[in-house]
């Protein structure tokens, strides 16, 4: 190989890497799959990649849980709940995070604290699980209780990962009112 088809081929081949998929790929797995928006009554399915009926006997657990923080994150609360009551094993660590969260947002704060202590029971390392507790707690009053699970996320993942930075700006917007 000559130094002037190196210099043709290297570009190319550097090109090639950076417009694959994995380049992009940054390992949190907490994070849904980036799917369509599916009408009412229908969940991505990642496997045919299609929105599918939600009552599909063939769609797994992990896609049903994905879509339904999709709906919460869109405001679609109610529907993000009916959805996680399809879930055949409704009692892991994200599903149970993810039902905190839409009944957190839907004013029943309490009740979304429940959810995420016995998310944080199955799983004490999920630093996300751990920041929507803190903002429950922020929105309960309880400062104290907020920042001690930022300290436990700054254990999980230290103060540069996105959860820390959310539940400490959560916290400081508190002391500003």
């Amino acid at each position: 190989m000559t130094i002037r088809s190196v210099m043709f081929a290297a570009p190319l081949l550097m090109a090639a890497v950076l417009a694959s998929p994995l380049a992009f790929a940054h390992g949190d797995e907490d994070e849904p799959v980036k799917a369509p928006n599916c009408p009412k009554g229908q969940v991505y399915d990642s496997k045919s990649q299609k929105c599918v009926m939600q009552t599909s006997h063939l769609l797994p657990d992990a896609d049903r849980t994905d879509y339904a923080y999709r709906l919460a994150k869109a405001g679609r609360y109610e529907e993000a709940l009916a959805l996680l009551d399809t879930l055949r094993q409704p009692n892991t660590a994200k599903a149970l995070n993810y039902r905190g969260y839409a009944t957190r947002k839907l004013g029943r704060t309490d009740e979304g604290i429940g959810y995420y202590l016995q998310s944080v029971k199955l799983d004490p390392q999920y630093a996300q699980v751990r920041e929507y507790l803190g903002e429950a707690y922020v929105v309960k009053g309880r400062i104290d209780l907020a920042q001690e699970q930022l300290q436990h996320i700054k254990a999980i993942c230290g103060t540069a990962c996105e959860e820390y930075r959310d539940l400490a700006e959560a916290i400081n917007d508190s002391s500003k009112t």
